[in-house]
């Protein structure tokens, strides 16, 4: 399977629950690095835990998925009915059909304020 259609499967399943289907994508020692919290998950079994147990309400929709070679990238984002609205850019590393690395930038739409500073060079979205 091309590494952009082994992302697009992982989200496709990841919005079904299947679990079963996510951990036949992932590499048994895949490492997967959250920077804005400063976690990384380590394995199989500790990615699909992190995805099963995050509190139901949410749905998934993907944005847009761009690769070149083993590097994919991916924009989804992510309504929760009781948390909000998240959005994550993720950038993984696919071989031999299945995620090795992955490092996701997730945050809440809106959680940053705007600075004053740029009030004159912007528009609200």
């Amino acid at each position: 399977m091309e590494p952009s259609k082994v992302i697009e499967t992982l989200w496709a399943r990841i919005q079904e629950r299947d679990w079963a289907g996510v951990a036949e994508l992932v590499a048994e020692d895949a490492v997967v690095e959250w920077p804005v919290s400063l976690e990384r998950i380590v394995g199989r079994d500790n990615f699909v835990a992190v995805n099963r147990e995050y509190p139901e309400g949410w749905s998934i929709r993907v944005l847009k998925v761009v690769a070149q070679g083993d590097e994919v990238v991916s924009e989804v984002e992510v309504p929760h009915d009781g948390l909000g609205l998240f959005r994550a850019a993720s950038f993984w590393t696919v071989r031999d059909g299945q995620v090795i690395r992955g490092t996701e930038y997730w945050t809440g739409v809106g959680a940053d304020p705007r600075p004053e500073w740029r009030t004159g060079f912007v528009e609200p979205m």
